[in-house]
C-alpha cells in the first residue's frame, strides 16, 4: 500500500526521505520541476513531498466586498494571493501523487500551525482518510536521523484537536481582521475601499496597540519631580547617603552640610561580607531566545525566529517554537554533550562536563506538551552565515551552561558615618565563575571596596549633592513587547513578532524604542472611546483560552467560532453607531500623521506626506490652503527624510526605499537640473541625483500636478553581452552508485 508523507518544507522532506531510506530514496520530479522522493519497500512505495508553508488559506466564501463578512472557507493559497502563485506547483505535485496512496502522514512541524498545514492538505486529498484513521501524525523535535526514525516508528493518530484549534484561530483572526479593518477604512473613505487606502486592526493587534498607547500616554503625561542624592567619596569609593533619593531639598542640604562639617571625623560603622550563589539561567524557550538575541546580538525577534528555523531544518538545533524550559534525560543529553565536545570551539567547555559526569541540567518552570526547550542536536554545523553562526553559538553556550555549577560571588557592604549621616556602598567579586565560563554574556559588575575595616577612621575626600529628576518608564523594545504579550497571554509564540511587524507597517508605531505615532494614538483613542472591546485584552484572552480548550478536547470548535462571531458583531455594531465620531477623529489624524520632510521653498511651511482620496501619496505644504505647493512621490515605497536640501532647487532630499531594491536618494522637484540626465542614468554630481537612482532604471518626469511632477521608472537599454570564452571539455562523470546517490541526497540539502 502506497503512503504519502507531507513535510512542511523541502529541506525537511529531504531529511525525512534520506533518514527513512538510509540514503536510498529516489528523487523524482513533479510539476514544474518540484522535487519529491520515493522509497521502495516490500509493503509498497512511500512518497515524501513538501509543502511550502500554508498551501491553503481562509477567504470570503460569498457576498460583496464590505462588512460584515461571516461566511468563510479554505481555498488554495495561490487562488487567493497572487504573491503565492509559486505554491501552485507544490499542490499540483501532491495531487499528482496522492491518488495512488491509501494512507497519509502529516510530518509538518508539531504545533498548531503544522497541524493546520498538513491536515488541510490531507483533507483536500481524501477527507475520508481523516475519518477512518488512515491519516497519521509524526511527532519530532529535531530533524536528526535518529529522531526521525523514532518518530516514524511511533506514528500517532492525527492530532485533530490541534487542527480544530488552529482552524478556529485562523477563522477568527481573519474575520476580526477583515471586518474591523474594513469598518475603520469605511470611516474615512466610505465605500471607496481599495488596496491602496486601507487601515488595519485585528483581534490581537488592538490589545497590542492598547498596551503601547497606554505606555505612550504615561510618558507624555509624566510630570518630572526633582530629587537629590548626597554622596561622599572615601578611599576613592563613592558612597550614597542611606536616605537614598531625597525629595525635600532642605533635608538634602542639611545632610550635605552635616557631612561636610564631619568630613574628617567619619567612622567605618559596618563591614558586612557575604557569599551569593548565582544559578545558571534555564535553557532557551523561544521568547527568552528572542530577548537574549536582541540584547546580545542586536537581532530583530522576527530575524531570530527565521534564523532559528533555518538551523532547525538543517538538524543543528531542536524545534524553536517552544514554550518549554525543560530538558528531559530522554533526549540523550550526555550523548549530545559528547558530540559537542568534538567541535573545537566548545571542546574545553564540554569536556569539563564529561570529566565530572555533569549531565543534569538546571531547568526553568515553563513547559510545553509538544516540545522540550531549544537545544543543539550535536550535529556538526557547516556553511553557516555570520548571523546563523552567532545565534548557534548563543544556543550552544546557553545549553552547556545549564549543566555547570552555580557561580559564587563575594559581596561586601560598607557603611560609613559622618555625624548623624550614614553612607553605604556595595562591592562584589566573582569568586568562582562556574556557569559564567560557558555563558559569558552575564554582566556581574565587580567593584572593589579596599581599605575599609569596621571601627576605623574615615575621611571624606569629596562630598556632593546631585540635582536629579525622576524619569518615566522606558518604552518597549520589540523583544520586550513580545515578552509582555506572552506574560498577558496575548497571541502565540509563533505570531507575536509578526503582529508587532504589522503595527510598524501600518505606521501605528515607530522606532527601535517603540513610540506610538500620532496616527496610532488617534486610532487607539477612536477605538477606546467608541468600541473599547476591540482594544480590550480581556476580549482576546477569552478567545485564546477557548482555543486552548479546543486543542485539549474540552470545547467544541463551532461553539468557539460562533461565540467569536457574536463578539465581532457587537464590535461592528458599536463602530457603526459611532461612525461619525470615528470618522472625524481618524480623518484629522490621517491628514496630520506623516513625518516632516523639510521646508517648503515657496513659503517656508513644513512639507509633509499626504494621501489623496484615490489612495496616492504626495507631498504638500502644511500651510494649505494658503500654500498649494505639492510634489508627487514614487508609490509603493517607504519615504524617509534625510535632513538634506538640494543646492540647486532647494527642495528637501528624500530617501526612497523599495522592497528588494537598493535604496536611493532624490530631491522633490522633478524639473531640477539634477534630473536632467536621469534617462541615461549618468551622474551629475549633486546629492540625490541619478548617481543614487536604482541600478538598471532611470526616472523621467511625467504628469504635472500643481507645480510638481511625478516620477516613473523606465528600463535602461541593455548593452550587448560579450561573447563567452571557450570552456574546457569536462571529464565524463563516474557512474553513480547507491552509496554515492545517498551521499548526494544529504549533500544537496
Amino acid at each position: 500500500m502506497d503512503r504519502l508523507i507531507i513535510a512542511e518544507k523541502p529541506s525537511v522532506a529531504l531529511r525525512i526521505a534520506a533518514s527513512l531510506s538510509g540514503g536510498n530514496a529516489k528523487r523524482l520530479s513533479g510539476k514544474e520541476g518540484v522535487g519529491y522522493y520515493a522509497i521502495e519497500s516490500k509493503e509498497g512505495r512511500t512518497f515524501v513531498v513538501a509543502a511550502v508553508g500554508h498551501l491553503f488559506t481562509i477567504r470570503q466564501a460569498s457576498g460583496p466586498r464590505g462588512y460584515p463578512v461571516l461566511d468563510v472557507e479554505w481555498a488554495p493559497t495561490y487562488q487567493v494571493n497572487k504573491a503565492s502563485d509559486y505554491t501552485k506547483k507544490y499542490l499540483d505535485t501532491i495531487m499528482e501523487i496522492a491518488p495512488s496512496c491509501k494512507s497519509f502522514v502529516n510530518a509538518c512541524d508539531f504545533d498548531v500551525e503544522g497541524s493546520v498545514i498538513g491536515t488541510n492538505i490531507i483533507n483536500y486529498i481524501d477527507r475520508k482518510a481523516i475519518d477512518d484513521g488512515r491519516a497519521l501524525r509524526m511527532k519530532f523535535s529535531t530533524t536528526t536521523t535518529s529522531d526521525l526514525l523514532k518518530s516514524y516508528a511511533a506514528l500517532q493518530k492525527l492530532d485533530i484537536n490541534n487542527f480544530k484549534a488552529g482552524e478556529a484561530r485562523h477563522m477568527l483572526d481573519w474575520l476580526w481582521g477583515i471586518n474591523l479593518s474594513r469598518a475603520l477604512t469605511a470611516s474615512i473613505y466610505g465605500k471607496r475601499i481599495g488596496r491602496g487606502n486601507s487601515l488595519s486592526i485585528g483581534r490581537v493587534q488592538g490589545p497590542t496597540l492598547s498596551i503601547l498607547a497606554k505606555r505612550e500616554y504615561e510618558i507624555i503625561n509624566f510630570v518630572k519631580k526633582p530629587f537629590w542624592r548626597v554622596t561622599a567619596t572615601v578611599n576613592s569609593v563613592e558612597l550614597l547617603n542611606t536616605r537614598g533619593d531625597i525629595f525635600e531639598k532642605d533635608i538634602a542640604q542639611k545632610a550635605l552640610s552635616t557631612t561636610k562639617e564631619k568630613s574628617h571625623e567619619g567612622t567605618v560603622k559596618k563591614v558586612e561580607a557575604s557569599e551569593d550563589t548565582v544559578y545558571p539561567y534555564p535553557p532557551f524557550d523561544l521568547t527568552s531566545l528572542q530577548l537574549e538575541a536582541s540584547r546580545i546580538l542586536h537581532l530583530d525577534p522576527s530575524k531570530t525566529l527565521s534564523l532559528a528555523q533555518a538551523l532547525y531544518e538543517r538538524s543543528y538545533i531542536s524545534y524553536p517554537r517552544t514554550s518549554s524550559q525543560k530538558l528531559p534525560q530522554s533526549l540523550g543529553l550526555s550523548g549530545i554533550i559528547k558530540q559537542i565536545a568534538s567541535m573545537p570551539k566548545y571542546k574545553a567547555l564540554a569536556q569539563k562536563l564529561i570529566d565530572k559526569a555533569m549531565f543534569k541540567p538546571r531547568e526553568g518552570a515553563k513547559t510545553d506538551e509538544a516540545h522540550p526547550a531549544i537545544f543543539p542536536t550535536g550535529e556538526l554545523p557547516s556553511k553557516l552565515t555570520e548571523e546563523e553562526e552567532k545565534l548557534y553559538d548563543l544556543i550552544v553556550r546557553r545549553f552547556l551552561s545549564c549543566f555547570y555549577d552555580p557561580a559564587k560571588v563575594d559581596r561586601l557592604k560598607v557603611v560609613v558615618s559622618f555625624g548623624s549621616e550614614d553612607y553605604s556602598a556595595r562591592g562584589s567579586k566573582v569568586k568562582y565563575p562556574g556557569w559564567l565560563d560557558a555563558y559569558p554574556f552575564v554582566d556581574i559588575k565587580e567593584r572593589q571596596l579596599v581599605g575599609f575595616s569596621e571601627g576605623s577612621k574615615a575621611i571624606a575626600e569629596k562630598v556632593e549633592m546631585q540635582d536629579l529628576e525622576t524619569k518615566p518608564k522606558n518604552r518597549y523594545t520589540k523583544a520586550g513587547l513580545i515578552a509582555e504579550l506572552e506574560k498577558r497571554d496575548l497571541g502565540t509564540k509563533a505570531t507575536r513578532a509578526s503582529i508587532i511587524d504589522t503595527l510598524f507597517k501600518r505606521n501605528y508605531i515607530t522606532g527601535t524604542s517603540i513610540k506610538v505615532t500620532q496616527f496610532g494614538l488617534s486610532v487607539y483613542e477612536a477605538l477606546e472611546k467608541n468600541c473599547s472591546m476591540i482594544v480590550d485584552e480581556a476580549t482576546t484572552r477569552k478567545l485564546e483560552e477557548d482555543m486552548e480548550l479546543i486543542s485539549r478536547g474540552k470545547k467544541d470548535e463551532k461553539d468557539v467560532v460562533d461565540e467569536g462571531k457574536e463578539m465581532l458583531l457587537q464590535a461592528l455594531k458599536a463602530l457603526d453607531s459611532n461612525m461619525a465620531s470615528i470618522s472625524e477623529s481618524l480623518k484629522k489624524a490621517f491628514s496630520e500623521s506623516t513625518e516632516k520632510l523639510g521646508k517648503c521653498p515657496v513659503d517656508g511651511g513644513d512639507l509633509v506626506i499626504r494621501r489623496s482620496r484615490a489612495g496616492k501619496f504626495f507631498v504638500a505644504c502644511s500651510n494649505y490652503p494658503k500654500c498649494t505647493n505639492t510634489y508627487s512621490l514614487p508609490q509603493n515605497a517607504k519615504i524617509e527624510p534625510t535632513g538634506k536640501t538640494c543646492e540647486y532647487c532647494h527642495t528637501p532630499i528624500i530617501k526612497v526605499i523599495r522592497r528588494g531594491r537598493r535604496p536611493f536618494e532624490m530631491d522633490l522637484d522633478p524639473n531640477c537640473i539634477t534630473k536632467s540626465s536621469w534617462s541615461s542614468n549618468k551622474p551629475v554630481g549633486a546629492a540625490g541625483t541619478a548617481s543614487n537612482a536604482p541600478s538598471g532604471t532611470s526616472m523621467q518626469p511625467s504628469g504635472k500636478a500643481n507645480g510638481g511632477t511625478s516620477a516613473k521608472y523606465v528600463k535602461k537599454e541593455s548593452k550587448p553581452k560579450p561573447a563567452k570564452k571557450p570552456t574546457k571539455a569536462k571529464k565524463p562523470k563516474a557512474k553513480e552508485t547507491k552509496r554515492t546517490k545517498a551521499k548526494k541526497i544529504i549533500k544537496d540539502e
